[in-house]
């Protein structure tokens, strides 16, 4: 079949009928038997900055920021329940032969909850707006509009994770931002005030305490079950907690297993466990210094078997987190399956010796991501009995991820990422020397890694992923714990707190499909 002829029958066989069912005048919010109604609340874990209202400010940040980003901006294409890469302001692509070319046809007949239209300038416009780290902007070569309602994405090489990048929320390049309205009160005016296309628009915020949403009843999925959202910044468990059990909050995300079992004995209450999308591992950040006990391998793969996971798991989740050995969740696209690393202290104690150190050794700090610290204290002394002697560090969040960022955390980090994607994704921030997040690298895994990212072929591609995750398991770069799962509590108003429609996605989403009980 010649390529011409192919392309046609790809946008037959997948864009006639997403088209059909996407035409703006079927697909308009129906004249449903309900209005929004009430107002939901949540208790978030952490303190959310402006910048999280923006799209373009995601590069790095994990899936966090989609908590908001979900409410008030909408997609080309992202994440939603049963589709890891649904069509939403894109009614249908194209891809080229050689996946250099891509092309978008838009939905038309939307606006922004200002009144603007959305038009293929806003497309071009949050492309261009948004930051691009180096390794994919350099792959990026033009969008060009093509119509009001089609844009042309033209890449400079081939490269077969393109989508996994701009159609999922490993990255914000997707999302749309209104190109004249940006226009009219800058980044910081935007950040303050945003308007975007999705089924909430954004009413206030105080900063670090309150985000304040209401729905848009001209979205063009659904119309919104819930009127008005509000996003609490609560860092403290047990203020969250007790927020939930006064009412003053409906969701209380991230709770510790004696709180979700305290809510599981009160039948007003459920327990729900989200997550899936992160993956924990101990980060071995001088095993590149020389002079370092942790450049020997014997050394990191003694610190494997000191750690009881499951007691972890036990403790932190009441066992709802999947103890792994890979550094990315087995259901992504080319996750090498492998099992955690047994706990077993007296093999621990062995390779030490091995290594030269029979009476253990000083391991430097011990840094977890915070909120974290429960978790890095039941490691430091897990890894004392065994001899490896570490001092607890933590940190408040932002100074975390700077420190981290800037490679300037010591000793062993018991980080993660929660990046969306598949396994290159995951190894791309973290494994190979140029990565985000890592501190050193091996040249053959560099190589194999720039080979993959151009292979065309899915099965010689997957073939390439699997030997860097061999590799990385035999040298024992990392410390894989499991992949998190987390106890939420859900109050007696919600009737769809909205966890885990999208999987893996942890937070509530849609918002257009959460439901408060009727009185």
């Amino acid at each position: 079949m010649k390529p011409a002829l192919r392309r046609m029958l790809f946008v037959l066989l997948v864009g006639w009928p997403l088209g059909l069912w996407l035409q703006p005048g079927v697909c308009a919010p129906p004249a449903a038997g309900y209005k929004p109604e009430g107002e939901m609340r949540w208790a978030l874990y952490v303190t959310f900055p402006p910048a999280w209202l923006d799209p373009a400010e995601v590069a790095v940040a994990g899936v966090s920021p989609f908590w908001l980003i979900y409410a008030v901006h909408d997609a080309l294409l992202k994440p939603m329940p049963g589709n890891p890469m649904a069509p939403s302001l894109a009614e249908s692509w194209t891809v080229s032969d050689d996946h250099r070319v891509y092309e978008f046809k838009l939905r038309e007949g939307l606006t922004f909850h200002n009144g603007d239209p959305f038009t293929a300038e806003d497309v071009k416009f949050s492309f261009q707006r948004y930051k691009w780290p180096k390794q994919q902007s350099e792959k990026l070569q033009d969008i060009e509009v093509v119509d009001p309602y089609r844009v042309r994405i033209r890449l400079r090489t081939s490269w077969p994770d393109f989508l996994t990048y701009y159609g999922t929320l490993a990255t914000g390049a997707a999302w749309i931002v209104p190109k004249k309205y940006i226009a009219q009160v800058g980044d910081e005016g935007f950040r303050k005030h945003p308007i975007g296309l999705g089924p909430y628009k954004f009413v206030s915020q105080t900063p670090g305490i309150e985000i304040v949403m209401e729905a848009y009843q001209g979205y063009w999925r659904k119309m919104p079950h819930v009127k008005r959202l509000v996003f609490k910044s609560v860092p403290d468990a047990p203020t969250r907690l007790a927020m939930l059990k006064n009412g003053e909050v409906d969701v209380a995300y991230l709770l510790t297993a004696p709180m979700a079992e305290e809510l599981q004995r009160d039948p007003k209450y459920r327990v729900a466990f989200s997550g899936g999308i992160g993956v924990s591992w101990l980060h071995f950040l001088e095993q590149w210094d020389v002079k370092s006990p942790w450049h020997d391998p014997r050394v990191r793969l003694a610190a494997n078997y000191a750690i009881d996971r499951q007691a972890l798991s036990d403790a932190d989740a009441l066992g709802a987190s999947k103890l792994t050995g890979s550094m990315a969740p087995r259901h992504f696209d080319f996750t090498l399956p492998l099992e955690a690393y047994p706990y077993d202290p007296a093999k621990a104690k062995q390779l030490l010796a091995e290594a030269g150190y029979p009476k253990g050794f000083e391991g430097g700090e011990l840094t977890p991501v915070p909120p974290y610290a429960d978790m890095g204290e039941a490691i430091v002394n897990f890894l004392g009995a065994v001899g490896i002697k570490m001092t607890l560090r933590t940190m408040e969040r932002a100074a975390f991820f700077a420190a981290w960022n800037s490679k300037q955390l010591r000793g062993v980090c018991a980080c993660g990422s929660g990046r969306y994607g598949n396994a290159a994704s995951r190894i791309e921030e973290v494994v190979i020397s140029t990565g985000s997040l890592a501190y050193g690298g091996y040249p053959d895994i560099d190589a194999l890694f720039k080979q993959q990212d151009v292979e065309i072929d899915r099965s010689k591609r997957e073939a390439l992923l699997h030997q860097i995750q061999k590799l990385v398991h035999e040298r024992v770069m990392f410390g894989p714990i499991w992949e998190y799962h987390w106890p939420s509590g859900i109050g007696p108003r919600v009737e769809e707190a909205g966890l885990m429609l999208i999987n893996p996605y942890p937070w509530s989403a849609p918002l257009e499909d959460i439901r408060l009980k009727k009185e």
